[in-house]
């Protein structure tokens, strides 16, 4: 166990080995919550600025925070967005991981010896790797806890029933 905690610690260091495939992300803006999804096909936020504008400040953060892990071109301003406001105010929103939240994701982990594939959702953890399997976590998963840190929904754990 020892081995796999100081592999987390150099994996988490390196985020570019991370590639998010599917993301849902709640995020709290200055006005309104929202809901943010990124899947193959692109970026989705229910806010009125994506709807008009393909791109919102909301998506421009999360594309800042998560940078390395996106392995995709930053959205393109669109003609008539308030580019000027809505950069200052990613960028703002970037600073404030108590606005946004990971509900869920999927992603491929390159690991030193294979690629893998972790997830995460209301169940928790889910990774491919026969480690994890047997004991509920490995180097990739506690890796992309650190990673996130501040930005993923807290999952309780069960607590025990005390005098049965």
């Amino acid at each position: 166990m020892i081995g796999k905690i100081e592999k987390a610690k150099l994996y988490a260091a390196e985020p570019e080995r991370v590639t998010f495939n599917n993301l849902v992300v709640e995020f709290h803006g200055d006005n309104n919550d929202y809901r943010i999804t990124l899947s193959p096909d692109g970026w989705d936020c229910s806010c009125a600025g994506f709807r008009t504008y393909s791109i919102c400040p909301h998506i421009m953060a999360l594309e800042k925070r998560l940078r390395p892990m996106l392995k995709r071109a930053p959205l393109p301003y669109a003609p008539g967005q308030n580019v000027v406001s809505d950069i200052e105010k990613a960028k703002r929103y970037a600073d404030e991981s108590d606005r946004m939240r990971i509900v869920s994701f999927d992603a491929t982990f390159r690991g030193d010896n294979d690629t893998h594939q972790i997830a995460y959702d209301a169940d928790g953890w889910h990774s491919d790797t026969s480690f994890f399997r047997s004991r509920g976590l490995d180097a990739h998963t506690m890796a992309l806890e650190k990673m996130l840190k501040g930005l993923l929904v807290v999952k309780t754990p069960p607590q025990p029933i005390i005098g049965m």
